[in-house]
């Protein structure tokens, strides 16, 4: 129901594993840096882990970095996750996550693409991949990035398709904080862990 809602939304999904263990369930976005830092890394695989205690799924783009970490430390939580790619399922990439794709969806998860099964990675396919992750999503939270990187592409499209958008705030010196700062001035949610999220939106 919530990606049907968007405007542009998916005619249809190609899908390894099953939405269905998530059906009902709040639905937490991930995102941030495919470089992170170590502190964001250790971020991510809070708001993970926390999710999946919490009750929530998982949702990401399966792309190094934050994507990855959250999705792993969801997984070893107990948690599902669905993963939404910008190339054909046949195609995943990075080809290094293939394990990490299989376990998605063998632990009750999904990882989805609106693309055919054997279409590539091109560049064009991410921003619009972007706009699956966050009409998934009951909220979204950005854990590293730039001012120009895809996280805050896709905090934008959240903003526009009506999520509540979260930002983890980082060090004052390090460039991959300015994308989490510039969000919070713009009046996203700060949060630290999981619980932040859930206090600001109860019905999650």
């Amino acid at each position: 129901d919530l990606l049907k809602s968007i405007p542009d939304a998916p005619v249809l999904l190609y899908c390894l594993g099953s939405l269905l263990p998530g059906t009902g369930r709040g639905t937490l976005a991930v995102v941030g840096s495919r470089k992170p830092t170590p502190y964001g890394a250790r971020m991510a695989r809070r708001f993970g882990a926390q999710a999946a205690e919490a009750g929530l799924v998982t949702v990401s783009g399966l792309a190094r970095g934050v994507d990855t970490e959250a999705h792993k430390a969801a997984l070893e939580a107990g948690g599902i996750a669905w993963a939404v790619l910008g190339s054909g399922l046949s195609r995943l990439y990075p080809a290094e996550n293939a394990p990490l794709a299989r376990r998605i969806a063998e632990l009750g998860g999904a990882v989805l693409s609106e693309l055919p099964l054997d279409a590539e990675p091109l560049s064009e396919n991410f921003p619009r991949r972007n706009r699956i992750v966050s009409g998934l999503a009951s909220a979204i939270v950005v854990v590293e990035g730039t001012q120009t990187s895809g996280s805050l592409i896709t905090a934008k499209l959240a903003a526009e398709q009506g999520r509540d958008v979260f930002a983890v705030p980082g060090p004052a010196d390090s460039e991959l904080s300015r994308g989490p700062h510039f969000l919070i001035k713009e009046g996203a949610g700060l949060a630290g862990y999981v619980p932040d999220i859930i206090d600001a939106l109860p019905r999650l």
